[in-house]
């Protein structure tokens, strides 16, 4: 076998042909001793576990977090490695280190942080959702391609059983013509609808200016770090982008629910510095050659598909009637022939029932469907073959993309609906150019959530 050093062995990844062959033999054990070299940008919370995942999966060289109190506590399991609060600089004097990295950190952060790994050729494992906003998600996987970076978003529920069941009953035709979905869930668990928080000393251990990164500059206040910064238009997506690439992801990938041509909101009401307690959005997607038009809808803050929608439906349980009831969070797909019901964030449960006769019905005991080896082995098993080789099912290029742009849609709608329980104003979308087309209001929705601007030395375009 042709020796060749561990970095240029896995970068290969990144550019076209030379090294194929010997990725091939690392993903068949041949090269035991090739194991890829991880950064973790983000160690705490989700970050946590993602960072554990890459230290399983390889060699943990890096790690960054704007955090000096959740680096000490990373470097108490991981070792004395190299550690950072700027990304910009562990990649710059680590660069040559580094094969892939993860990117667990407030969305605002994720296409600044991913889109500079990706332009170095590394592989890219990021936190959903993708980003804060449609052009970034948009740009992610325009540079994932350009660099032929193996990548996945972290909406691990893609692996499930279920999900891929729900994807090929679909593929098949199984539910008859769609009519339309619905997806709920228990968010927010943070504050939302409030106002901006009276300004503290920044704790010594958080680099806050690090920590705002491309977002405005603003004082720092209690409520942002670690958590609460989720509820704000500058950091995060709210409880729709916090929790639809999960529990939307199955409608999604069942119906093809990409690139919607409008969107339209009602919200307890907001006053554009956090987004509201409660929401309700409606996505119209046209006709594709694979599905007749189709309406999705969305709820959170409490707020959930209506009970009568699946009123009637059951199944026998002990030889008696049990009627199905709305799952805390979930999501249902109403077929001519089929209803689809999925309980949990992650489509953990599934039931079906016939359309007319409301009564169970059981999976094609000959239903094909791709087992996962899990989510983020998926992305691994990428690197180790080979760009060319088999994607991660949630990579940015042909699938995470177009699933975080569908989301992020929808926070278009309820920013233009500030006025509690008021309709919004509709969203006309051109999907090919990122455009809203008639909402009088889409200047500043805009700049903030479609296209932004960033703040200091972070590179976008």
């Amino acid at each position: 076998m042709l020796k060749t050093s561990r970095r240029n062995f896995l970068k290969s990844t990144a550019v076209a042909g030379a090294g194929i062959i010997l990725m091939h033999n690392l993903a068949s054990g041949e090269s035991p001793n090739e194991k890829i070299n991880f950064a973790a940008i983000g160690v705490s919370g989700k970050g946590g576990s993602d960072t554990q995942d890459a230290a399983n999966s390889g060699n943990l060289v890096a790690i960054c977090d704007t955090d000096a109190n959740k680096r000490r506590g990373a470097l108490k399991r991981y070792g004395d490695i190299p550690e950072f609060a700027d990304f910009r600089e562990m990649f710059d004097k680590m660069g040559d280190k580094i094969d892939a990295f993860t990117c667990s950190v407030p969305d605002h952060m994720h296409a600044p942080a991913c889109l500079m790994g990706m332009r170095l050729g590394k592989h890219c494992f990021c936190q959903k959702p993708m980003t804060r906003t449609i052009y970034e998600a948009r740009m992610m996987a325009k540079v994932a391609a350009e660099n032929r970076c193996c990548t996945q978003m972290g909406n691990q529920g893609t692996a499930n059983k279920f999900l891929r069941i729900c994807e090929a009953l679909c593929k098949i035709g199984f539910l008859g013509d769609l009519l339309e979905a619905h997806v709920w869930t228990n968010r927010p668990i943070w504050p939302q609808g409030g106002g901006r928080p009276a300004s503290k000393p920044v704790p010594e251990n958080l680099a806050w200016d690090l920590w705002l990164g491309v977002a405005p500059e603003r004082p720092y206040a209690d409520g942002y770090h670690p958590f609460s910064w989720r509820g704000y238009w500058d950091f995060g997506t709210g409880a729709l982008g916090d929790m639809a690439c999960h529990t939307f992801n199955m409608p999604y990938a069942a119906c093809k629910l990409a690139d919607p041509s409008s969107v339209v909101a009602t919200t307890s009401g907001h006053n554009y510095e956090t987004m509201p307690q409660w929401s309700i959005i409606e996505f119209q997607f046209p006709e594709t050659t694979e599905r007749k038009a189709v309406k999705a809808f969305w709820y959170d803050g409490g707020k959930k598909m209506p009970a009568e929608k699946i009123a009637g439906l059951f199944e026998m349980k002990d030889g008696e009637k049990v009627f199905a009831k709305l799952p805390n969070t979930g999501s249902c797909i109403f077929g001519t022939k089929i209803i689809m019901l999925a309980g949990g964030d992650y489509c953990d449960q599934l039931s079906l029932f016939d359309a007319q006769t409301k009564e169970k019905v059981e999976i094609p005991a000959d239903l094909e469907w791709e087992q996962s080896p899990g989510h983020f082995q998926e992305w691994v098993n990428h690197i180790k073959g080979g760009f060319d080789s088999k994607p991660g099912h949630s990579n940015f290029i042909t699938y995470a993309s177009k699933l975080t742009e569908t989301i992020l849609l929808g926070n278009l709608a309820v920013y233009g609906a500030p006025e509690a329980g008021v309709r919004g104003e509709l969203v006309e979308w051109d999907a090919a150019n990122l455009r809203i087309t008639n909402n009088p209001k889409g200047k500043a929705a805009m700049e903030l959530l479609v296209k932004p601007q960033y703040r200091g030395n972070y590179r976008l375009d």
